[in-house]
């Protein structure tokens, strides 16, 4: 796996994201991707922040998680993410979330987003970003 083309954070779940069983809320899973999405943007030299300033705001489409094993309060989660697929108006990031002590998974999941102006019409991808976002065949089977 190359660096440019799959990324990865590592957070660890704080007790107010989990449940009263211990297990981090579904709903949490959402934040995470994002998370690692903006991260993977970044290191790609791409800001949200000058996405929005240039009036593109990327609006999420569909969102598919399969949730493996569960993840508890204080796991060490490391979430890689690459560009499943990107044209000029759709962009689907894939995600892979595992536990690095033991390597158990914890979830795959697949974000697609459309780029949408101030008054949310959908509209074109710069070239330039485009270019920088180049789909690569899935590095984990997303089992979705």
């Amino acid at each position: 796996m190359s660096r440019d083309t799959v990324s990865e954070i590592r957070l660890r779940v704080r007790y107010a994201e989990t449940d009263q069983m211990g297990v981090a809320h579904h709903a949490q899973y959402l934040v995470w991707l994002e998370h690692a999405r903006i991260e993977h943007l970044r290191r790609l030299g791409v800001s949200y922040r000058s996405l929005e300033e240039q009036g593109v705001r990327l609006a999420v489409a569909k969102t598919q998680v399969r949730y493996g094993a569960p993840a508890r309060f204080d796991d060490e989660l490391r979430i890689r993410c690459w560009v499943r697929e990107s044209a000029s108006r759709l962009l689907v990031f894939g995600y892979h979330i595992d536990r690095p002590l033991d390597g158990i998974a914890i979830a795959t999941a697949s974000v697609t987003l459309v780029p949408v102006d101030g008054r949310m019409r959908v509209i074109r991808l710069p070239r330039e970003l485009l270019d920088l976002l180049v789909a690569v065949p899935d590095p984990f089977k997303l089992s979705l």
